[in-house]
């Protein structure tokens, strides 16, 4: 038994050898067909096997997602559903490669409301001309102790852009922002360096917030569309 061992070991890591020398040889003959017959494709961030026997997941774009085979013969769009654990792997994969933690949130470029003490914190995307993002405020207003981050995510259209400039660059933005979106006061022309809404949609773009609104909570909990105040204190508990 014990020689079986001792010849088990040196075996068991030529095998690992193998796969990886497998695996690197497929990234490659992956990499050159896809360029060489693909010229327009994007530039390949990774290349890695899925637990399909034989398919391989193509990353471009940061988190686009692609399928094909060994050699890149075939290329495949669309969600990758493991029947036994009846689990959508693309989905989960994208969230891995889009997650969020709340400390890396750009927060300079969101203004805050903040009520009662503001102990607990939450950040939401959200578009002045979205009516779930006036719903969603609505709820917020109900929250008390709680800081909200706000993001000017303006993707609705040039009004969109206007309101969210003059918001920004309102001598109170909380106080701009609020009078629009619970009161129907549309916010006065103001001018500024408004940079900050182009950084927000490009951190958006590139971390798939596609919707608004869009909340993040101190765990790294993602919340896409307009959760109503009951579901926010749940959030906000369950991420202390």
């Amino acid at each position: 038994m014990n020689l079986l061992n001792r010849l088990a070991r040196p075996l068991a890591a030529l095998c690992l050898l193998a796969t990886a020398l497998s695996a690197t040889a497929n990234e490659a003959a992956i990499r050159k067909n896809l360029a060489e017959r693909l010229p327009n494709l994007p530039r390949i961030d990774e290349v890695r096997a899925t637990p399909m026997k034989g398919l391989f997941e193509v990353r471009i774009n940061q988190s686009d997602l692609l399928y094909t085979d060994a050699e890149g013969n075939y290329l495949i769009q669309g969600a990758l559903i493991d029947t036994k654990a009846r689990a959508n792997l693309t989905e989960q994969r994208l969230d891995k490669l889009t997650a969020v933690a709340f400390k890396d949130l750009p927060l300079k470029d969101a203004f805050t409301l903040v009520r009662g003490n503001g102990q607990r914190k939450m950040a939401t995307f959200v578009d002045p001309n979205c009516g779930f993002c006036k719903r969603f405020e609505k709820d917020i207003a109900k929250i008390n102790d709680v800081t909200v981050y706000v993001f000017l995510y303006p993707i609705l259209g040039q009004d969109s852009v206007t309101k969210s400039q003059n918001i920004w660059c309102a001598k109170d933005k909380a106080k701009a922002w609020e009078d629009w979106m619970l009161r129907n006061v549309t916010p006065p022309s103001a001018s500024c360096d408004t940079a900050a809404l182009e950084r927000n949609v490009a951190f958006g773009q590139k971390t798939r917030i596609t919707g608004t609104p869009t909340t993040f909570f101190v765990d790294g909990t993602r919340v896409p569309g307009a959760a109503g105040a009951d579901k926010i204190e749940q959030a906000l508990a369950a991420a202390k």
